[in-house]
């Protein structure tokens, strides 16, 4: 898990093209910042999180980035992380289903705060996708490459099908019908986010 937070945060940095110019495109131009600041916050916790259990890890994390990054990014990830971090503490996290009912708490958590589901072209096109996939494929006991695989394509198909969305949050919502054609940027990231882990998880199979 605190080898993602580093993968992580260096694949946010990699990608700040596609991400900043996206937001520049039809978002408030501080989503790339906030990501790159989150994900380096939380890849210096590395020492500070080592040997905790995972839902200690996760609450520390969350509580960390409520109170140091600002914009709609801080508070969304901070409720999907102490939610996963609720769950995990109270049903355990030792199976794929047991993980994913925590992300699916986590994603739950981020509909709640911000009040949104998919279909308005956020971050949620790309992590419900994900959730569904994760759960389905892990009651099925689909193997890990199997579903790595799978929910790598979910985030994909679901970052492109913002494309072609009308927002309905953020200052995206304004543009009306010139937000079409562009993909979101919080939807970006999030992409970038699960493939990061999901090539973890890959990367640990084979070796």
């Amino acid at each position: 898990m605190l080898s993602a937070s580093l993968a992580i945060h260096a694949a946010i940095v990699a990608n700040e093209g596609s991400i900043e110019s996206l937001d520049r495109a039809i978002g408030d131009g501080d989503h790339y910042i906030n990501m790159k600041r989150g994900s380096e916050i939380v890849a210096s916790m590395y020492n500070e999180l080592q040997g905790l259990p995972s839902d200690e890890i996760l609450n520390k994390i969350g509580m960390k980035l409520l109170s140091t990054i600002g914009g709609a990014s801080g508070p969304l990830f901070a409720s999907f992380f102490m939610s996963m971090a609720k769950v995990l503490k109270e049903n355990g996290g030792d199976t794929p289903l047991e993980i994913a009912a925590a992300f699916a708490a986590g994603v739950q958590a981020i509909m709640h705060r911000g009040k949104s589901q998919a279909g308005e072209k956020t971050m949620l096109d790309v992590l419900i996708p994900v959730s569904t996939t994760f759960t389905t494929g892990a009651a099925a006991q689909q193997s890990i490459p199997e579903l790595c695989i799978a929910i790598k394509t979910a985030a994909d198909t679901g970052l492109e099908s913002t494309r072609n969305m009308i927002a309905t949050k953020g200052r995206a919502a304004g543009l009306g019908e010139r937000a079409i054609g562009h993909l979101d940027a919080g939807a970006k990231s999030c992409q970038v986010m699960v493939h990061t882990v999901c090539d973890l998880m890959l990367n640990e199979v084979k070796s």
